[in-house]
């Protein structure tokens, strides 16, 4: 099951694919400075995933009016992932957890996703600008979405 709420949150270094080429996303970056909401996703390509960044591409202007950045993290290769957003016009910030070793630390790595091997479960995490998880929630199955009204309030309390 996730991390709980009011723990420090697990920093990272993770690869995502830009025009530039392959850059590091590190969540250390955010501290001090915004929130992040951390949302990770089984696989690039598939129909829930889809609909999920899609959605919250079509409203990052909320996320950064609430000071947070919005972090996608899956299994896939940071290739595969520019190839999905490029193909589905999705403007989120993608990380690949190519290793695993995130989904790990944030106890959300599904050991058989539809016997493929192991994938990122869904999951939600709102950190906050001193590095503390405050809200956790990854959800029954991966068929289904995190609570995004409650992802929102919490970075309403957060102003």
């Amino acid at each position: 099951m996730a991390i709980p709420s009011g723990i420090k949150a697990p920093d990272f270094s993770l690869k995502t694919k830009t025009a530039d080429g392959l850059q590091d996303i590190k969540l250390s970056d955010n501290i001090g400075h915004r929130n992040t909401v951390l949302l990770f996703f089984p696989l690039a390509f598939t129909g829930v995933c889809t609909k999920e960044m899609c959605d919250i591409s079509g409203g990052l202007k909320a996320y950064a009016d609430l000071n947070a950045q919005v972090i996608g993290i899956s299994v896939d290769s940071p290739f595969a992932q520019e190839a999905w957003a490029q193909k589905e016009h999705i403007s989120v910030a993608l990380a690949s957890d190519l290793n695993k070793e995130v989904s790990k630390a944030y106890d959300v790595l599904l050991p058989d996703l539809v016997g493929i091997g192991s994938a990122s479960a869904r999951a939600a995490f709102v950190i906050d600008k001193e590095g503390i998880v405050r809200y956790s929630e990854q959800t029954p199955t991966p068929l289904e979405l995190p609570s995004f009204d409650l992802i929102n309030a919490t970075l309403a309390q957060l102003q």
